[in-house]
């Protein structure tokens, strides 16, 4: 199979890198990157592989879906952020397979060794194993994913604005958003807020009333992995919102403009119409897990995660590393996974970096020991809660503290002050600055989020329609 593949054989960026070890980095998500930084400039020679050109700041892209930040805003590009270093260098494209016993990776029909290899390619959405879902209820792990939702709302709107039919203009001004954690609950508290300002201000026919966004989830609380008590803080605030929390409910199933659903304690059925469904509710590794399972054997968990050793290696491979959120890191004290979030995956991506140098020079390295930094979520205009570590922070204080910590993430200088900017305009004014309605329908579709081949082939054709509410549909079928 291998040979079926052209070798890539290219010259590194300088000559003084030739008989430097070469470590391949696969992603250039926040561990990646984290990496990609702290080999920069060292005497090691390094590729870094992203079948996107740029570096991503997931956590915001509610904030795109919504209007309040625009794709640039959450998007840096690599090459600039670091693709100048010396002895680094940059290649557009997608890893497909991987040889560790000829430590070669397979990309863009061609072989490229390696010496070192570490993957970071991170998580995609998942329906669990309802794929047919996904024209329907579009998730929110990429740009194209967060226009759509913001596409589709817009122009619910737009219709709702010209239509003279009372529950047709209900219809349009509903929306559902499956999964209520951090995403989920980002997302339903930025939906409503700006759905009520766009009645207020910029919409004349629309009715505040009529808005609804439903939140849903078979847990029995929103942000099920915070304390107790931050949970029922931030389900008071989206109830007062005018969020419909739906908790202890799992879906059924999702059709155009229709969410069935059903109670997890009294078992009843309920059906729900809207025009916008989102779907934060699950997440899956990156296939590549998959592959590197059949190229050494190592083991998978039921995310498929890679389970490494207390050094981020697998098993009988220690030139093969695994971090963020592909590798399922459980060497804690209390012998719990780690966590899939920014902070761990710069903390892996950092310390994988220092011990491969470390082991290169022949010096000692202390072990990895992850530091929680807690957890949060803005749901509103000066609103967010935060978990840190046992202090708990609500309302302007945890909306501090979030701004501050999502801002010291953000990889790129340019990017910290155009969002900071952004958030003061949007709080000053309720004004939303990127509500531009772009792109064609279902463009997320065309686009490869790590589903395997088969699951590409079995998602359905763009079904979704504004032009008929589901009950229409039925008549016309009739």
């Amino acid at each position: 199979m291998a040979n079926q593949h052209y070798y890539l054989e290219l010259d590194p960026p300088q000559e003084s890198l030739r008989s430097c070890p070469h470590v391949v980095v696969v992603g250039g998500g926040f561990a990646g990157l984290k990496v990609c930084h702290t080999l920069k400039n060292k005497d090691v020679r390094v590729t870094l592989i992203d079948k996107r050109n740029f570096n991503l700041f997931q956590p915001l892209l509610y904030q795109v879906a919504s209007g309040l930040v625009s794709e640039a805003d959450v998007a840096s590009p690599l090459r600039q952020m670091v693709g100048q270093a010396p002895n680094l260098q940059i290649l557009l494209g997608e890893v497909v397979d991987i040889h560790a016993d000829k430590r070669e990776v397979v990309l863009n029909d061609r072989r490229l060794s390696y010496d070192h290899l570490i993957l970071a390619s991170g998580s995609g959405s998942t329906y669990f194993g309802r794929e047919e879902w996904r024209p329907l209820a579009p998730p929110m792990k990429i740009l194209e994913h967060a226009d759509e939702i913001r596409r589709r709302l817009l122009m619910a709107l737009e219709e709702a604005e010209q239509t003279r039919d009372q529950e047709r203009r209900r219809f349009l001004q509903t929306a559902v958003v499956v999964g209520a954690g951090p995403a989920g609950c980002e997302l339903a508290g930025s939906l409503i807020e700006l759905m009520h300002r766009s009645v207020r201000c910029d919409f004349k026919q629309l009715k505040r009333e009529d808005c609804q966004v439903v939140l849903l989830d078979a847990v029995d609380r929103v942000l099920p992995t915070m304390a107790p008590a931050l949970s029922a803080d931030a389900g008071h605030y989206l109830t007062r919102q005018g969020v419909d929390l739906r908790l202890n409910t799992m879906v059924e199933s999702i059709q155009p403009g229709r969410v069935l659903m059903r109670s997890t304690a009294t078992k009843l059925v309920d059906e729900l119409e809207a025009a916008t469904i989102c779907w934060t509710a699950g997440v899956r590794a990156s296939r590549l897990g998959k592959r590197l399972a059949d190229a050494t054997g190592c083991e998978l968990d039921r995310g498929g995660r890679v389970v490494v050793n207390p050094d981020f290696s697998v098993p009988g491979h220690p030139e093969i590393r695994v971090v963020g959120d592909l590798c399922c890191y459980s060497h804690t004290q209390d012998s719990k996974a780690v966590p899939g979030m920014a902070g761990p995956a710069v903390q892996m991506g950092g310390w994988v970096a220092s011990d491969l140098l470390a082991k290169l020079n022949d010096q000692p390295h202390a072990p990895f020991r992850w530091m929680d930094l807690g957890s949060m979520a803005v749901i509103g205009p000066w609103y967010a809660v935060a978990d840190l570590r046992g202090l708990h922070l609500t309302g302007l204080a945890g909306w501090i503290v979030w701004a501050l910590a999502h801002l010291a993430f953000i990889p790129d200088t340019e990017n910290r002050i155009a969002l900071f900017s952004k958030w003061m305009w949007q709080i000053a004014t309720r004004q939303r600055t990127a509500l531009l309605i772009t792109g064609r329908p279902d463009q997320h579709l065309g686009v490869d989020v790590g589903l395997m081949p088969a699951e590409r082939s079995e998602r359905l054709p763009a079904t979704v329609s504004l032009s008929e509410t589901p009950a229409q549909e039925e008549a016309t079928a009739a």
